[in-house]
Protein backbone atom coordinates (compact mmCIF):
# COMPACT_ATOMS: atom_id res chain seq x y z
CA UNK A 1 0.00 0.00 0.00
CA UNK A 2 1.37 3.67 -0.90
CA UNK A 3 0.93 6.04 1.61
CA UNK A 4 0.36 10.72 0.26
CA UNK A 5 4.15 10.64 1.81
CA UNK A 6 5.12 8.43 -0.62
CA UNK A 7 3.52 9.75 -3.41
CA UNK A 8 5.03 12.94 -2.53
CA UNK A 9 8.54 11.79 -2.27
CA UNK A 10 7.84 10.93 -5.79
CA UNK A 11 6.71 13.80 -7.01
CA UNK A 12 9.44 15.94 -5.18
CA UNK A 13 11.95 13.97 -6.97
CA UNK A 14 10.43 13.96 -10.18
CA UNK A 15 10.08 18.17 -10.04
CA UNK A 16 13.81 18.24 -8.64
CA UNK A 17 14.94 16.23 -12.23
CA UNK A 18 12.49 18.66 -14.20
CA UNK A 19 14.11 21.46 -12.86
CA UNK A 20 11.65 24.53 -13.01
CA UNK A 21 9.64 22.72 -15.82
CA UNK A 22 5.89 22.23 -15.02
CA UNK A 23 4.30 19.71 -17.48
CA UNK A 24 0.17 20.68 -17.50
CA UNK A 25 -0.60 17.42 -19.83
CA UNK A 26 0.37 13.98 -19.32
CA UNK A 27 0.44 11.48 -22.24
CA UNK A 28 0.98 8.08 -21.56
CA UNK A 29 2.07 6.13 -24.74
CA UNK A 30 1.14 2.14 -24.82
CA UNK A 31 3.08 -0.64 -27.00
CA UNK A 32 4.93 0.29 -30.05
CA UNK A 33 3.62 4.42 -29.87
CA UNK A 34 6.80 5.27 -28.25
CA UNK A 35 7.94 7.27 -31.02
CA UNK A 36 5.32 10.09 -29.97
CA UNK A 37 8.36 10.99 -27.46
CA UNK A 38 11.11 11.47 -29.78
CA UNK A 39 8.75 14.64 -31.40
CA UNK A 40 8.77 16.55 -28.15
CA UNK A 41 11.07 19.21 -27.98
CA UNK A 42 14.11 19.96 -25.53
CA UNK A 43 13.69 16.89 -23.98
CA UNK A 44 14.11 15.77 -20.03
CA UNK A 45 14.46 12.40 -19.78
CA UNK A 46 14.04 10.67 -16.67
CA UNK A 47 14.09 7.15 -16.21
CA UNK A 48 11.48 5.44 -14.20
CA UNK A 49 13.67 3.83 -11.85
CA UNK A 50 15.50 7.18 -10.79
CA UNK A 51 12.16 7.90 -9.07
CA UNK A 52 11.79 6.30 -5.22
CA UNK A 53 9.08 4.15 -5.00
CA UNK A 54 7.90 4.13 -8.69
CA UNK A 55 8.63 0.68 -10.62
CA UNK A 56 10.05 -0.14 -13.59
CA UNK A 57 8.61 -1.32 -17.34
CA UNK A 58 9.83 -4.33 -18.95
CA UNK A 59 7.25 -4.99 -21.83
CA UNK A 60 8.26 -5.61 -25.18
CA UNK A 61 8.25 -1.75 -26.82
CA UNK A 62 8.24 -0.17 -23.46
CA UNK A 63 11.38 2.08 -23.12
CA UNK A 64 10.29 3.31 -18.86
CA UNK A 65 10.73 6.46 -19.01
CA UNK A 66 9.53 10.06 -18.13
CA UNK A 67 9.94 12.44 -20.93
CA UNK A 68 8.96 16.06 -20.62
CA UNK A 69 9.36 18.88 -23.16
CA UNK A 70 6.76 20.94 -25.39
CA UNK A 71 4.54 18.97 -27.68
CA UNK A 72 2.22 21.26 -30.43
CA UNK A 73 2.92 24.35 -27.80
CA UNK A 74 2.01 22.57 -24.75
CA UNK A 75 4.18 21.77 -21.55
CA UNK A 76 3.75 17.59 -21.32
CA UNK A 77 5.13 15.10 -19.30
CA UNK A 78 5.29 11.38 -21.44
CA UNK A 79 5.28 8.19 -20.23
CA UNK A 80 7.27 6.29 -22.63
CA UNK A 81 6.01 2.71 -21.97
CA UNK A 82 3.65 1.95 -19.56
CA UNK A 83 3.54 -0.78 -15.95
CA UNK A 84 1.12 -3.81 -16.72
CA UNK A 85 -0.26 -6.19 -14.03
CA UNK A 86 1.28 -8.73 -16.24
CA UNK A 87 4.38 -7.97 -15.33
CA UNK A 88 3.84 -8.64 -11.86
CA UNK A 89 2.72 -4.96 -10.94
CA UNK A 90 -0.84 -4.33 -8.69
CA UNK A 91 -3.67 -1.80 -9.93
CA UNK A 92 -1.82 0.46 -7.69
CA UNK A 93 1.43 0.52 -9.01
CA UNK A 94 0.48 0.75 -12.59
CA UNK A 95 -1.43 4.00 -11.73
CA UNK A 96 1.49 5.45 -9.36
CA UNK A 97 2.62 7.71 -12.02
CA UNK A 98 -0.90 9.06 -12.58
CA UNK A 99 -0.45 10.87 -9.46
CA UNK A 100 2.88 11.76 -8.70
CA UNK A 101 2.25 13.42 -12.04
CA UNK A 102 -0.84 15.28 -10.67
CA UNK A 103 0.71 16.00 -7.90
CA UNK A 104 3.75 18.40 -9.73
CA UNK A 105 0.24 19.73 -11.29
CA UNK A 106 -0.42 17.93 -14.05
CA UNK A 107 -4.34 17.89 -14.65
CA UNK A 108 -4.94 16.63 -18.08
CA UNK A 109 -4.41 12.91 -19.25
CA UNK A 110 -4.18 11.68 -22.93
CA UNK A 111 -3.16 8.29 -23.30
CA UNK A 112 -2.80 5.41 -25.99
CA UNK A 113 -2.78 1.71 -26.10
CA UNK A 114 -2.44 -0.88 -28.91
CA UNK A 115 -6.09 -2.68 -28.86
CA UNK A 116 -7.46 -5.87 -30.51
CA UNK A 117 -10.50 -5.16 -32.69
CA UNK A 118 -13.62 -7.24 -31.07
CA UNK A 119 -15.90 -4.43 -33.44
CA UNK A 120 -16.42 -6.54 -36.84
CA UNK A 121 -16.56 -3.49 -38.62
CA UNK A 122 -13.19 -2.57 -37.44
CA UNK A 123 -10.37 -3.35 -39.29
CA UNK A 124 -5.98 -3.51 -38.47
CA UNK A 125 -4.36 0.22 -38.19
CA UNK A 126 -7.95 1.58 -37.19
CA UNK A 127 -7.83 4.60 -34.63
CA UNK A 128 -10.46 4.66 -31.97
CA UNK A 129 -11.50 7.13 -29.44
CA UNK A 130 -12.35 5.45 -26.35
CA UNK A 131 -15.61 6.61 -24.78
CA UNK A 132 -16.16 3.99 -21.91
CA UNK A 133 -14.63 1.31 -20.48
CA UNK A 134 -15.45 -2.60 -19.46
CA UNK A 135 -13.51 -3.90 -15.83
CA UNK A 136 -14.77 -7.08 -14.61
CA UNK A 137 -11.07 -9.08 -14.44
CA UNK A 138 -9.40 -7.17 -11.63
CA UNK A 139 -10.04 -5.09 -8.50
CA UNK A 140 -10.15 -1.39 -8.50
CA UNK A 141 -7.02 0.46 -7.17
CA UNK A 142 -9.04 1.03 -3.56
CA UNK A 143 -9.86 -2.12 -3.08
CA UNK A 144 -8.22 -3.26 0.58
CA UNK A 145 -6.72 -1.26 2.81
CA UNK A 146 -7.77 -3.16 6.06
CA UNK A 147 -6.74 -1.99 9.29
CA UNK A 148 -5.18 0.72 7.79
CA UNK A 149 -6.74 4.51 7.92
CA UNK A 150 -8.16 5.16 4.48
CA UNK A 151 -6.63 8.61 4.54
CA UNK A 152 -3.15 7.22 4.70
CA UNK A 153 -3.80 7.30 1.27
CA UNK A 154 -4.27 11.22 0.91
CA UNK A 155 -8.04 10.87 -0.47
CA UNK A 156 -10.64 11.47 1.85
CA UNK A 157 -13.43 9.97 -0.05
CA UNK A 158 -13.19 6.35 -0.92
CA UNK A 159 -16.57 6.42 -3.40
CA UNK A 160 -16.59 8.08 -6.42
CA UNK A 161 -18.21 8.72 -9.45
CA UNK A 162 -17.36 7.29 -12.90
CA UNK A 163 -20.16 8.68 -14.71
CA UNK A 164 -17.53 10.18 -17.30
CA UNK A 165 -14.64 8.19 -17.45
CA UNK A 166 -13.86 9.77 -20.57
CA UNK A 167 -14.50 14.06 -20.98
CA UNK A 168 -17.14 14.49 -23.41
CA UNK A 169 -15.19 17.85 -24.08
CA UNK A 170 -11.98 16.45 -25.23
CA UNK A 171 -13.50 13.77 -27.34
CA UNK A 172 -14.98 16.41 -29.05
CA UNK A 173 -11.56 18.15 -29.54
CA UNK A 174 -10.34 14.76 -30.92
CA UNK A 175 -13.23 14.50 -33.35
CA UNK A 176 -12.29 17.98 -34.62
CA UNK A 177 -8.55 16.99 -34.74
CA UNK A 178 -8.92 14.58 -36.67
CA UNK A 179 -11.29 15.96 -39.15
CA UNK A 180 -8.70 18.97 -39.60
CA UNK A 181 -6.22 16.16 -40.19
CA UNK A 182 -8.30 13.91 -42.48
CA UNK A 183 -8.35 11.13 -40.27
CA UNK A 184 -11.05 8.66 -39.78
CA UNK A 185 -11.38 8.10 -36.18
CA UNK A 186 -14.05 5.40 -34.96
CA UNK A 187 -15.59 5.35 -31.33
CA UNK A 188 -15.60 2.08 -29.30
CA UNK A 189 -15.58 0.91 -25.66
CA UNK A 190 -12.51 -0.37 -24.34
CA UNK A 191 -12.74 -3.86 -22.09
CA UNK A 192 -9.51 -4.56 -20.20
CA UNK A 193 -8.40 -7.96 -19.18
CA UNK A 194 -5.02 -8.72 -17.39
CA UNK A 195 -2.77 -10.68 -20.11
CA UNK A 196 -0.51 -11.39 -21.19
CA UNK A 197 -2.14 -14.20 -23.13
CA UNK A 198 -4.05 -13.02 -25.80
CA UNK A 199 -7.83 -13.58 -25.42
CA UNK A 200 -10.09 -16.47 -26.40
CA UNK A 201 -12.51 -16.92 -29.33
CA UNK A 202 -15.24 -17.99 -26.84
CA UNK A 203 -14.01 -15.08 -24.53
CA UNK A 204 -13.90 -12.44 -27.34
CA UNK A 205 -17.46 -13.40 -28.04
CA UNK A 206 -18.58 -12.72 -24.52
CA UNK A 207 -16.75 -9.32 -24.58
CA UNK A 208 -18.80 -8.74 -27.95
CA UNK A 209 -22.16 -9.31 -26.28
CA UNK A 210 -21.21 -7.58 -23.04
CA UNK A 211 -20.75 -4.22 -25.34
CA UNK A 212 -16.26 -4.41 -26.08
CA UNK A 213 -15.53 -3.10 -29.28
CA UNK A 214 -11.78 -3.18 -28.09
CA UNK A 215 -9.62 -5.31 -25.88
CA UNK A 216 -6.46 -4.17 -23.95
CA UNK A 217 -4.13 -5.23 -21.02
CA UNK A 218 -3.90 -1.59 -20.30
CA UNK A 219 -5.37 2.31 -19.14
CA UNK A 220 -8.45 1.43 -16.85
CA UNK A 221 -6.42 2.02 -14.05
CA UNK A 222 -4.37 4.62 -15.03
CA UNK A 223 -7.56 6.21 -16.22
CA UNK A 224 -9.19 5.15 -12.56
CA UNK A 225 -6.30 7.15 -11.11
CA UNK A 226 -6.18 9.99 -13.07
CA UNK A 227 -10.68 10.62 -12.48
CA UNK A 228 -9.73 9.93 -8.76
CA UNK A 229 -7.37 12.75 -8.56
CA UNK A 230 -9.86 14.66 -10.71
CA UNK A 231 -7.74 15.01 -13.98
CA UNK A 232 -9.73 14.89 -17.20
CA UNK A 233 -9.12 12.28 -19.50
CA UNK A 234 -9.19 11.10 -23.26
CA UNK A 235 -7.80 7.92 -24.69
CA UNK A 236 -6.89 6.48 -27.84
CA UNK A 237 -6.85 2.83 -28.69
CA UNK A 238 -4.74 1.58 -31.89
CA UNK A 239 -6.38 -1.49 -33.72
CA UNK A 240 -3.21 -3.23 -34.21
CA UNK A 241 -5.15 -6.94 -34.59
CA UNK A 242 -8.55 -8.32 -34.68
CA UNK A 243 -9.68 -10.33 -31.44
CA UNK A 244 -8.58 -13.70 -31.44
CA UNK A 245 -11.98 -15.91 -33.88
CA UNK A 246 -12.40 -12.45 -36.08
CA UNK A 247 -9.88 -14.32 -38.71
CA UNK A 248 -8.32 -17.21 -38.75
CA UNK A 249 -5.00 -16.22 -37.59
CA UNK A 250 -2.57 -16.34 -34.67
CA UNK A 251 -2.31 -13.33 -32.17
CA UNK A 252 1.55 -12.39 -32.50
CA UNK A 253 3.54 -9.36 -30.70
CA UNK A 254 5.15 -9.06 -33.36
CA UNK A 255 2.09 -7.83 -35.16
CA UNK A 256 1.30 -5.52 -32.91
CA UNK A 257 4.55 -3.59 -33.20
CA UNK A 258 4.56 -3.30 -36.47
CA UNK A 259 0.76 -2.27 -36.87
CA UNK A 260 1.71 0.12 -34.76
CA UNK A 261 4.95 1.34 -36.55
CA UNK A 262 2.77 1.80 -39.51
CA UNK A 263 0.10 3.82 -37.95
CA UNK A 264 2.69 6.19 -36.62
CA UNK A 265 2.00 9.32 -39.36
CA UNK A 266 -1.57 9.11 -38.61
CA UNK A 267 -1.68 8.64 -35.23
CA UNK A 268 0.96 11.47 -34.42
CA UNK A 269 -1.10 13.91 -36.25
CA UNK A 270 -4.39 13.15 -34.54
CA UNK A 271 -2.14 12.90 -30.92
CA UNK A 272 -0.79 16.46 -31.74
CA UNK A 273 -4.11 17.97 -32.74
CA UNK A 274 -5.43 16.80 -29.97
CA UNK A 275 -2.48 17.88 -27.56
CA UNK A 276 -3.35 21.65 -29.13
CA UNK A 277 -6.81 22.10 -27.91
CA UNK A 278 -6.38 20.15 -24.75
Amino acid sequence: MYTLQMYQESAAALQAKLGGFAPEALLILGSGLGFLAEEIAEPIYVPYGEIPHMRTSNAPGHAGRFVAGTFEGKKVLAMQGRLHLYEGYSPEQTAYPVRVANLIGVNKLLLTCACGGVNTDYKVGDLILMTDYINFTHPGLLVGYAGQPFDLTGFDVRFFDMGEAFDRAYRALAHQAAREAAIPLGEGIYFYTTGPQYETPAEIRAIRTLGGDLVGMSAVHEVLMARRCGMRVVGFGLVTNMAAGVLDAPLTEEEVLREAKNAAPRFSALVRGTVRGL
